[in-house]
């Protein structure tokens, strides 16, 4: 069910505290990276309609996209946080305050930090997997003395995945009796993303499965310099 905003209807219980647990912790002097993941622990909606704007949290009821949670609510209390704080989260995925995994998976609940992990594998990863093997194409060509790049991501999703971007999309789509489309927007790439990692995971040898998920997490690293909670 998609929660609509407070002019079209009400929020749901949990939505309601937990925006009202985020702007009275902020209210009190909490820190608000603290306060956010906290808030984030008291939310239910997997989705709403807000200021204009559709916001799906959840994918596949599994795969909590946290960042997108923690913008949503730091519309709800734009006089505690600058918005230069709140375009660093949203651009960088840090909070203000550096927190150990233990300490995020504490302040968010198990269960959450879980949802948070099937995000930052299925999605984070799985896009930072797809760059660095298009990087690898790219290589390979410009060694070679080729100059040709129009299909380097192309050629990325045949090598991962055994078929075509525009194949896979349209067997995601016909999986989820969506209209097939020559666009697609932020929120289908994200649920199309977590397909492709579950669709390479059912498809791939075990050590096929670890090695590229670990070239993933090797880019994220190296050009990011981020830990799973951190995104």
């Amino acid at each position: 069910m998609v929660i609509k905003s407070p002019e079209i209807t009400a929020l749901s219980t949990g939505a309601e505290e937990a925006i009202a647990h985020f702007q009275g912790t902020l209210a009190n002097g909490r820190s608000w990276s603290h306060a956010v993941l906290e808030a984030i622990s008291l939310w239910t909606a997997p989705e709403e309609e807000f200021q204009g704007r559709h916001f799906k949290y959840l994918l596949d009821g599994e795969a909590l996209d946290w960042l997108l949670l923690a913008e949503r609510l730091c519309l709800a209390a734009p006089e505690y946080i600058s918005d230069e704080e709140r375009e660093r989260l949203l651009f960088t995925g840090r909070l203000p305050d550096a927190l150990a995994g233990e300490e995020f998976k504490a302040l968010i609940g198990a269960a959450k930090y879980g949802t948070c992990l099937s995000f930052w594998y299925g999605v984070v990863v799985e896009e930072a997997l797809q760059e660095a093997v298009e990087e690898e194409i790219e290589k390979d060509r410009r060694s070679r003395g080729r100059r040709d790049y129009r299909d380097i991501s192309g050629n990325a999703f045949i090598f991962i995945y055994n078929a075509s971007e525009k194949d896979l999309l349209e067997e995601f789509r016909t999986e989820r009796g969506t209209p097939q489309s020559k666009t697609i927007n932020l929120t289908e790439r994200k649920e199309f993303t977590y397909w492709l990692f579950k669709y390479r995971v059912r498809k791939q040898e075990p050590a096929r499965i670890a090695s590229d998920t670990r070239k993933g997490l090797e880019r994220l690293h190296t050009y990011f310099g981020i830990a799973p909670w951190e995104s």
